[in-house]
């Protein structure tokens, strides 16, 4: 009885190494046979697995001795590699300090150059206005000197001096400060006469044709001046538009290295963490190492000695059961194999069992159960069926398994790399929406400097204007002036020099030649003395008083005149003044109106560069959002109920192996043979 218990144990230990379809092929058999193949199938069966065990020793032992050359190797790679990423690091810095320098350096420069094309335009623009206004006063100037001689000429000067050309004539004359005095008294002379004045046509023919030629040359100078100033200009305006082309484009360039360097410098930095991190694995893998391999190594030793006391075990009961003599006992004692029928289960009872832990496993709801268990109902069963379908069934939950946790991963990633993209986003809309609000201020400030500065330089051309005219209007009475007290001096002069021929002739001075004045007295000689019968007898005394009078008439004319010149001096000068600081004024309110037009032009240019990329922004944060959304729609679920599908998941694989187990024979009826087998 002993020893029938000791060969139950032995059967319940090693478990169920046959299929029921070769239990019941030799259940006739003899039963002592059938144990003793068993035992021998369990000696091969770990005689294998203890070569397998020590193939995998001796690949472990391999790596333990070759694992802390490689480590080292790698370690020392690590320590080579992270000063010199650190030094790349630091130098891609620098380089960006120094590229974001060279932008900002070419960007103002790229400023200047287009301020300064805006102020050469400026300038030019004033050039020509002044010289459009220069040719058009020369051009009517000369048109008026061609007609005043040509109707000299064909001996029309009265009909001329009727016409508006003969007033504009004498404006010009009386404007000109480089003619001499004496041709301006000629002309003055000429051009306040009437029509039944007749000149010394010759003279004045001389005198325009000189102030024609004057003004010629004027006119073809200020036209070279123009031409070249145009030439400068385009000049000007070629070499700093080069300047900016090249300027933008080595913006352009440097922004795009800009960005790749501070790409690399980000990748740079995780390539140095990694690094890092992998030397502190490496390093702490490596001090572990020959602690691990140790205990690997007492592991192998205490298997293999168990293993070799299993076999012993099993060798030593093989013999016991060949034994003659035992082979005679159970001959005795066991007559036929109808005693150990009860050992083992029939087919029905396996597939009972099987059935039982199917239905089982069914109540997690997965519809292939019921494929199982229906095949298991089935009167004529194929084990061999079902222990496939089973052996699909756990490799299909192991890969559904395996998915769910390549999806949890997935989803753990793209949902904390999702968040990091919107907070960032959020940020630039943020960041954008701010910059947009100070650059509409700025462009609102500007545009009333703008507007204030245009007010001021129409106000200023208006007061210009208004000067320019009262300065004519005053210059045009003082010439009126100046030419009526001394057609009046000379007058009197000449009245004076008469009356001295008469009554002083010690003082009378001839005329040395006809003058205007000459002339003059013609129109305006008095009549003949009346007769009279008493003889003539010299007013000397009476003489004297006139004379006197025109003296002081004389004197009088002298005073108002050189009070006119004064006057007329002091306010030329305070024009002039005027004109110059106006101009100066002018010339700096239009370059600050430039920079102000320049720098709102920009700042528009960036508002509306910043409204783009703002839209962008928001347009990528849209999408942002709503991948989110997908991204919840399409793993909260499998989230919130990833462990509960792996638990069950779990159990029924567990469910389907115990299955597959009772199918391939690791029937647990075995417990209760052990137990009668003790109560007996």
């Amino acid at each position: 009885m002993a020893s029938v218990r000791v060969l139950a144990c032995v059967l319940l230990a090693s478990g169920a190494a046959a299929s029921f379809s070769q239990q019941e092929a030799a259940v006739q058999a003899n039963p002592i046979r059938k144990v003793v193949g068993m035992l021998q199938a369990m000696q091969k069966k770990i005689s294998a697995e203890g070569d397998k065990e020590q193939e995998l020793f001796d690949k472990f032992n391999c790596y333990c001795q070759t694992g802390g050359t490689t480590l080292g190797a790698s370690i020392s790679a690590a320590e080579a590699k992270a000063p010199q990423v650190s030094s790349d690091i630091a130098e891609a810095e620098a380089a960006v300090v120094q590229l974001k320098a060279d932008l900002k350096s070419h960007q103002t420069d790229r400023a200047a150059a287009k301020a300064a094309m805006a102020e050469a335009t400026a300038i030019r623009a004033k050039e020509a206005g002044e010289f459009a206004a220069l040719k058009s006063e020369l051009d009517a100037n000369l048109a008026s000197l061609a007609k005043a001689t040509a109707a000299i000429e064909k001996g029309m000067s009265g009909s001329f001096l009727q016409t508006q050309d003969a007033a504009v004539l004498k404006s010009l004359v009386l404007a000109e400060s480089s003619m001499a005095e004496y041709d301006r008294e000629e002309l003055t002379a000429f051009l306040s006469g009437s029509s039944t004045y007749a000149p010394a046509s010759g003279q004045i023919t001389g005198i325009l044709k000189e102030m024609s030629d004057t003004m010629n040359k004027n006119l073809a100078d200020a036209t070279s001046a123009e031409n070249t100033a145009i030439s400068s200009y385009d000049g000007l305006m070629a070499a700093k538009t080069k300047e900016v082309d090249a300027l933008t484009k080595s913006i352009e360039e440097k922004s795009v290295r800009l960005g790749e360097t501070q790409v690399n410098i980000v990748e740079m930095k995780e390539d140095l963490d990694d690094t890092q991190k992998a030397l502190l694995e490496d390093q702490k893998f490596l001090a572990d190492l020959g602690k691990n391999c140790a205990t690997k190594a007492k592991e192998h030793d205490a298997n293999m000695k168990m293993r070799s006391q299993e076999l012993l075990a099993l060798a030593d009961t093989i013999k016991i059961l060949n034994d003659d003599d035992a082979l005679e006992l159970f001959k005795k004692a066991l007559p036929g194999a109808s005693s150990f029928v009860q050992m083992t289960s029939g087919a029905k009872d396996t597939r009972q069992q099987a059935l039982a832990i199917i239905r089982a496993a069914k109540t997690h709801g997965r519809p292939e159960l019921n494929f199982l268990a229906m095949a298991l109902q089935g009167k004529k069963v194929n084990f061999g069926k079902v222990v496939k379908m089973i052996d699909n069934m756990v490799a299909t939950l192991k890969e559904e398994q395996l998915n769910d946790d390549s999806k949890k991963e997935y989803c753990e990633l793209q949902f904390d790399a999702a968040d990091d993209k919107k907070k960032g986003l959020e940020r630039g809309v943020s960041n954008l929406e701010k910059a947009i609000e100070k650059e509409k201020e700025a462009v609102a400030t500007l545009a009333d400097e703008i507007k204030a500065l245009e007010d001021g330089i129409v106000a200023l051309d208006k007061s210009v204007a208004e000067a320019t005219e009262q300065r004519k209007e005053e210059n045009s009475d003082y010439s009126e002036l100046m030419a009526s007290d001394s057609a009046a001096k000379e007058l009197l002069g000449f009245a004076k020099n008469r009356l001295n021929k008469f009554y002083n002739p010690k003082l009378y001075k001839a005329p040395q030649a006809a003058t205007v004045l000459a002339d003059v007295s013609a129109h305006v000689a008095p009549p003949p003395p009346p007769a009279t019968a008493a003889a003539f007898s010299k007013k000397s005394e009476e003489s004297n008083g006139v004379i006197g009078m025109l003296d002081t008439l004389i004197g009088d004319l002298t005073k108002e005149m050189t009070e006119a010149e004064t006057t007329e001096k002091d306010a030329q000068g305070d024009y002039e003044q005027t004109m110059t600081d106006s101009a100066d004024k002018r010339a700096n309110d239009s370059k600050t109106l430039a920079d102000k037009q320049k720098a709102k032009a920009d700042t528009n240019a960036d508002m509306e560069a910043h409204t783009e990329e703002k839209t962008a922004t928001t347009k990528t944060l849209m999408a942002t959002h709503e991948y989110i959304a997908s991204l919840h729609a399409e793993c909260d679920w499998l989230l919130q109920y990833f462990e509960v599908r792996k638990e069950a998941r779990t159990g029924e694989i567990d469910s389907l192996t115990n299955a597959k187990s009772v199918l391939s024979g690791a029937d647990f009826s075995l417990v209760q043979t052990r137990r009668s087998l003790r109560g007996q």
